[in-house]
């Protein structure tokens, strides 16, 4: 029998283990951002996106960008993993991904994206017939039908495949293939678990509008924490983890 922890079990031990660790957090999310930042900005600030052309280019740069974040995702979750194990943190260890197959983190950022502009690429078709013709009913039905079906769309993937990064640091040595399957099978009967942790935040997340965005910079390490110690709990309750060597998330 399973013995998940609780929502609020699991937030608490967040607390506890962020305690002390949200200047590294801080200072480890304020650089990716910027290294991402910087990298959109490069990359799109010369297209005009009211033209077919610039709309698929801005389409397949973001794609590209988006795939090849998928390094520093994976230097993310090790980061968060280590605060979740009460492991002292650096913030050098968002570039872990870089060390530890970044070849997988890529494909299975390919994977995830993939699934994630698929999706949104209706949407996109009929944003960009609608900013042309901002008065038309049709569209304007077609376009919020379509942002709706993605929007599911973006949640569910996102929860089939939350655990993937993390796995990817415990089961290093098994495939991209492997990992994605470990984590729709760990995420079977655990989605809407996930969901509610996650839909706790949103108070806290309408009232970090309120600074501008600055608390976000504590929220998000917290959030991040929190999803680490999901895992946690998830791996522990697991009943159909493959066999074969494996590398304890509490040795990280």
């Amino acid at each position: 029998m399973n013995n998940y922890k609780s929502s609020a079990d699991l937030k608490a031990l967040a607390k506890e283990h962020m305690f002390g660790n949200y200047g590294t957090a801080i200072g480890a999310s304020v650089l990716i951002g910027m290294i991402t930042g910087f990298l959109n900005l490069f990359c799109t600030m010369f297209l005009d996106v009211s033209t077919v052309y610039g709309v698929i280019l801005n389409f397949l740069i973001s794609f590209v960008i988006s795939v090849l974040t998928g390094v520093f995702t994976s230097g993310t979750c090790y980061l968060y993993l280590k605060i979740a194990c009460g492991r002292p943190v650096m913030i050098s260890d968002v570039f872990y991904g870089f060390k530890l197959y970044p070849n997988k983190a890529i494909f299975i950022q390919l994977y995830r994206s993939s699934l994630v502009y698929l999706a949104m690429l209706p949407m996109t078709v009929f944003s960009f017939l609608l900013n042309r013709n901002p008065q038309n009913a049709v569209l304007t039905l077609l376009y919020s039908i379509f942002f709706v079906l993605y929007g599911v769309a973006f949640v569910m993937i996102s929860l089939i495949y939350s655990q993937v990064f993390f796995l990817l640091h415990d089961f290093p040595n098994y495939s991209v293939k492997e990992l994605l399957s470990m984590s729709r099978k760990l995420m079977k009967g655990s989605k809407g678990r996930l969901f509610y942790m996650l839909a706790g935040f949103l108070p806290l997340l309408l009232l970090g509008t309120l600074s501008c965005g600055i608390a976000y910079l504590w929220l998000a390490p917290y959030i991040n924490t929190s999803c680490s110690e999901f895992f946690l709990d998830l791996i522990q309750n697991r009943q159909h983890a493959p066999q074969g060597e494996h590398q304890k998330a509490s040795e990280i």
